[in-house]
This record gives C-alpha cells, sequence and structure tokens, in this order.
C-alpha cells in the first residue's frame, strides 16, 4: 500500500471528523484513528496493559494470522452478516465463546461483531462441532467473511 492512500485516509479523517478510518487492500489493513479527547485510565494487571498498548496496530497480524486463510469446504460456513470488530469473547478476561473441536448447539453464542458501538451476538444456526475459527480477536471482518466452519 502506498502512502498516498494512508495520507488520503488521514485527511478523510480530519475533513469529515470522523473517530476511525479502515482500508483493505492487497491483503494489508490501515487503521487510522483519532485520539480519544477523554483521559484513559488503566488498573489493569501489566499483561493486560501490554496486550492493550498493541491493539491500535492490527496491520500486522491480519498479514501474517493464519486465520485468514479461506476455511475448507467440508462443513458449514458461518459468515459475518455485517462489517465490525470480530470478538471471541465477552471481555478480555473471559474465556472464548467457542473453539476447535468444541461442540454447539443452534442458537449458542459463537462470537460478538461490534458495529457502531452496538455488540452482536453471533449465534451458530445448526448443531455441530467447530472444525475451524477463520477471524482473529480483534479483527476487522467484513460483511460475508468467514468466520467459523461447523461440520
Amino acid at each position: 500500500m502506498k502512502i498516498e492512500k494512508i495520507r488520503e485516509l488521514a485527511v478523510l479523517l480530519n475533513e469529515f471528523n470522523l473517530e476511525e478510518v479502515h482500508l483493505e487492500e492487497d491483503n494489508a489493513l490501515v487503521s487510522l484513528r483519532r485520539p480519544s479527547p477523554e483521559p484513559i485510565v488503566v488498573s489493569a494487571a501489566p499483561q493486560a496493559a501490554a496486550s492493550m498498548a498493541v491493539a491500535p496496530a492490527p496491520a500486522a497480524p491480519v498479514e501474517t494470522t493464519p486465520e485468514a486463510a479461506p476455511p475448507a469446504a467440508e462443513g458449514t460456513t458461518v459468515t459475518s452478516p455485517m462489517v465490525g470488530m470480530f470478538y471471541a469473547s465477552p471481555s478480555p478476561t473471559e474465556p472464548t465463546f467457542v473453539s476447535i473441536g468444541q461442540e454447539v448447539k443452534a442458537g449458542d453464542v459463537l462470537c460478538i461483531i461490534e458495529a457502531m458501538k452496538l455488540m452482536n451476538e453471533i449465534t451458530a444456526e445448526q448443531d455441530g462441532v467447530v472444525t475451524q475459527v477463520c477471524a482473529g480477536n480483534g479483527q476487522l471482518v467484513e460483511f460475508g467473511q468467514p468466520l467459523f466452519v461447523i461440520k
């Protein structure tokens, strides 16, 4: 991705007074976020604070994560119904909703997608076993992007 594209995103961010802008192109993801006007108070364990410091730079994990690989044709693919941020657990301190090899029933929560500051639970439409998790925690997902494969 060329620096001119990133500059254009920065101009759009300021021109339209946006809080956040994302661009995915050629397997690269650029995310620009306006700094929060409110001071952020962190009273978490050092490990959690370290993970918070890494969060604003999602471009590297998106390019190198194996979860970005297309799912196998075997089983039913659960796709994202919207654009948003993928969260595998209800909070950073809680375990993930599902993991590979776990049995799920229709209606079980698989993940949360945050879109426009709303948390949307994505549920299983059928009984089965999770055979693949296709998105990484905190990753921006697109409409129709594979999230899970259930067999």
